[in-house]
Formats: structure tokens, C-alpha cells, sequence
């Protein structure tokens, strides 16, 4: 099974080297979790690499996500719209069923190839649409088998109910038809957020089944600690992460070494505050690393 680097710092370790290619992933999550984030940063990682991205929205509207993700510091978001390698489908408001019968089917043969990475978020307004169980997995079935003819999926999904009680009519469905599932499990503290992430399956991959902490860090995204890593109490912070990608610039190509510099030269200490510095660099390296 061919592996293509999911663009989450942390997270090819976990799913054993990456996403599969040409599979579906659903990430599941509560508001504020980072599921956004996530698909976006999957999508860069992608159009970094010189494939297309495909961003289905269904709830927001394109200039929102493309707004959010200038928030987040990918201010390059733009030019990959602009030259046509970024392209969305907003669906936000539309007849989902004719959506997803219709015009998707449309789209899907008059694309050329089958390496584009393709983002749908999120699944949970298809579900919305209609009572009944059958048509929700027929429709979501169809919507995922019809990406997938194009490329390697990830879509993401609302997290209701009791936190981390996945064995709702609402995450029942996707969970089955997905190849791979990753909860984001987020819960608001009164000094800040508790975030933890978990593979709940992987079809032929061997995956951590433990949950990780993650943090999400402006410039950068979501950036998954490893179990085993005791973070320390006092951070060294930026500096210590600018010091140690500089001596390992050459295991880089230039234009994400830069990237990543300008993103690091914004972080304030304690952006970075209670996380190790090394396993962070690490993931970094690993992500993007050549030869």
C-alpha cells in the first residue's frame, strides 16, 4: 500500500508512514477541535508537493475557508487558487442529493488523473439532510466513492452528543465507509484546551492505538506529540526550534525551509509552552525530508 505524507506534523509516525493513497479518512470532532485546520493543512501538503487540491465545502463558503486559512498564516492559499491548482466546490446551501448525484459525477469526469488530495468539510450537513439511514449512506457512499475516483479523501465530521461517544447515528455511517478514522477529542479548560487525537481504524495499515496530545500552533497547524514524550515544564521555545531546523536546513528542500522559517520567526515562546522542542523539530524534518 503506497503512502503519501499526510502534512499533520506527527501523524505519518502514527498511521505507519503516512495516508494510504487513494483511500478515504474521516476526522471526527467537536467544535473548536481543529478538523478545519486539519483538512487544510493535508491539502497544503499536497499542493506543496506539486499535486492539485480539491476543497468541497459544504457548510462554509470558499472566501470564509480561504480567510480562515490566512488566519492560520498560510497566506500562500491564494496563489494556489489563483493558478488553478487549489480549486473548491462550494456546496454550502444547495440540494445535497442533486449535488452529490449530479453535478459531482459531472465534475469528476471531466477531471484529469487520479493524484489530486481532496478535502470535503464536513460530511455532517449530508446526514442533516435527510431522516433517513439508507439515503444517508447511499448519499455519502456515492460522495466519497465518487472523490476517491480522482484521488486520496479526507473529510471531516461534527462530534455531537456525549465527547467522545462515537456510536452515534451521526458517526455510525461515515466510520463504516471510511478506510480510516481519526477522532479529534477537544475539551475547553479553564487555563486553556485539553486536545487528543486517536486513530480508531486504519485498513491495512498498522496504527498507534493510543490517543496523543496535539497542539495547534499559528503558521504551522496541528502538530501531534508521540506518546512517550514528556514535555517539559518550562519551554525553550521558538529560538530552540529555529536553532535546530538550521542545522538541519540541508535534510529540507529550500522553499519549505523558508516557509517554515517565516512561520517559526512568529511564534512568541509560549506558543510552544509545555511541548518538547525535539519531537517537534523531528516531526517537522520527517514530513518534508529528501533523498
Amino acid at each position: 500500500m503506497k503512502k503519501i505524507p499526510s502534512g499533520v506534523y506527527g501523524l505519518n509516525a502514527l498511521l505507519d508512514g503516512g495516508v494510504n493513497e487513494n483511500s478515504t479518512t474521516v476526522v471526527i470532532g467537536s467544535s473548536g477541535a481543529g478538523k478545519t485546520t486539519l483538512a487544510t493543512q493535508y491539502v497544503r501538503r499536497g499542493l506543496e508537493g506539486g499535486q492539485e487540491g480539491i476543497f468541497v465545502s459544504l457548510d462554509e463558503n470558499k472566501e470564509q475557508i480561504i480567510k480562515e486559512a490566512i488566519e492560520m498564516g498560510w497566506t500562500d492559499i491564494r496563489d494556489y487558487v489563483e493558478n488553478e491548482q487549489l480549486v473548491f466546490i462550494d456546496a454550502s446551501g444547495r440540494d445535497f442529493s442533486d449535488f452529490i448525484k449530479k453535478e459531482l459525477p459531472s465534475f469528476v469526469s471531466e477531471w484529469k488523473g487520479a493524484k489530486a488530495r481532496i478535502a470535503i468539510d464536513p460530511l455532517t450537513p449530508v446526514l442533516w439532510a435527510t431522516p433517513d439511514r439508507y439515503e444517508q449512506r447511499e448519499l455519502i457512499g456515492f460522495l466519497l466513492k465518487e472523490t476517491r475516483n480522482v484521488g486520496t479523501v479526507l473529510a471531516t465530521l461534527e462530534e455531537h452528543g456525549t465527547a467522545g461517544d462515537l456510536s452515534g447515528p451521526e458517526t455510525v455511517i461515515p466510520m463504516y465507509l471510511a478506510d480510516c478514522v481519526i477522532h479529534l477529542k477537544y475539551r475547553a479548560l479553564d487555563d486553556g484546551a485539553d486536545r487528543r487525537l486517536k486513530i480508531v481504524k486504519c485498513r491495512n495499515s498498522q496504527h498507534s492505538e493510543r490517543a496523543h496530545s496535539y497542539i495547534i500552533v499559528k503558521g504551522l497547524g496541528i502538530i501531534v506529540q508521540h506518546a512517550h514524550a514528556i514535555p517539559p515544564k518550562e519551554s525553550k521555545g521558538a529560538e530552540e526550534l529555529r536553532r535546530i531546523l538550521g542545522a538541519n536546513a540541508s535534510r529540507m528542500p529550500k522553499p519549505v525551509m523558508g516557509r517554515l522559517t517565516a512561520a517559526i520567526a512568529e511564534l512568541e515562546d509560549d506558543d510552544l509552552r509545555g511541548v518538547k522542542i525535539e519531537d517537534i523539530a523531528k516531526s517537522l524534518i520527517s514530513e518534508y525530508e529528501v533523498g
